[in-house]
């Protein structure tokens, strides 16, 4: 039996069952992953803080602007190295808890470190190919911009659960990754399409929160956050760096759940295909007894000894 049969979140879905599946997750798990969460995203606020973004927008020759990026690409990279791997620690944690509780968080940052490598090979792979598919998609408008998008973020989803789950080859990794996003194409794709509307409204909203104390005004921050920004330099400000660690530990665990659905999701999916077309051996065993022709039973008219009689 698959271990994995026993997962809260291994079960075929509609979207109204995934969201309530993802919710009820989330409930459970909520203070382990809200501290976590917490714990990771104030280490980031804290490093992006330190990052200064203020002076690219001032400058405006080419050559200066580049010079400036080069010189913010390593703090940039390591920011970017910590997030996706908190992101696998937290990913290991969501798939192995629930059917093991000895996978505490803590033996979840030691045992998910195997998977970091190949998932930062891919990571680069998937970065270079969805920026071919997103260019490409330009050339069909904003349309197609989006939909490459779309579809460059469902098989970025699937790409943990199933190094997880059937292991750290890359190049399986790769050819199962794009094999359940299209066996559910347009499913997986606007389950994603929902997820990413309900998150960008969500962050939104969380962004005014968070910039209500620098602005003075909630309307103000939603319709000019850009302005609200630039007040005395707001993303240094500690208070700044502690809410953005507040609002982003209850939303970080949220996409890894996710991404666990939509696994769990195809693999149910797939079980219940062979379910119904593997054909039952014990049903399919040739017995000594369906060579012979079944007697007749004593009042058959057809019964041999009845017509000796």
């Amino acid at each position: 039996m698959d271990q994995f049969s026993n997962h809260p979140l291994y079960k075929r879905h509609n979207i109204d069952s995934a969201m309530n599946s993802l919710w009820e997750f989330y409930k459970k798990k909520f203070v382990t992953l809200f501290i976590a969460s917490f714990v990771m995203s104030l280490l980031i606020q804290y490093a992006s803080s330190l990052v200064n973004m203020k002076d690219l927008s001032s400058v405006t020759d080419p050559m200066i602007l580049l010079e400036k990026i080069k010189d913010l690409l390593i703090p940039i990279l390591v920011i970017s190295l910590i997030n996706l791997l908190f992101t696998t620690i937290l990913q290991y944690y969501i798939i192995y808890n629930p059917i093991d509780n000895e996978n505490t968080f803590f033996s979840s940052i030691v045992r998910s470190l195997k998977y970091f490598i190949p998932y930062l090979i891919i990571m680069i792979l998937l970065a270079f190919a969805g920026s071919i598919a997103i260019v490409l998609g330009i050339f069909v408008l904003i349309v197609g911009a989006f939909f490459a998008m779309l579809y460059v973020v469902t098989i970025y989803l699937f790409i943990l659960p199933v190094m997880m789950v059937e292991g750290t080859n890359i190049g399986s990794t790769i050819t199962r990754t794009i094999a359940l996003t299209h066996k559910h194409f347009w499913t997986n794709i606007g389950w994603v399409a929902v997820f990413i509307i309900v998150m960008l409204v969500i962050s939104v909203v969380f962004s005014g929160i968070i910039l209500l104390p620098f602005s003075g005004s909630f309307l103000k921050t939603i319709l000019k956050p850009q302005e609200a920004g630039t007040l005395a330099d707001v993303t240094t400000k500690p208070l700044f760096i502690i809410l953005s660690a507040l609002v982003s530990a209850l939303t970080l665990p949220v996409m890894p759940i996710f991404a666990c659905i939509l696994y769990f999701n195809g693999r149910a999916g797939e079980g219940q295909i062979q379910q119904i077309t593997t054909p039952d051996p014990e049903n399919n065993k040739v017995r000594v007894e369906d060579l012979y022709a079944k007697p007749y039973s004593d009042d058959h008219p057809e019964n041999p000894e009845n017509k000796q009689l």
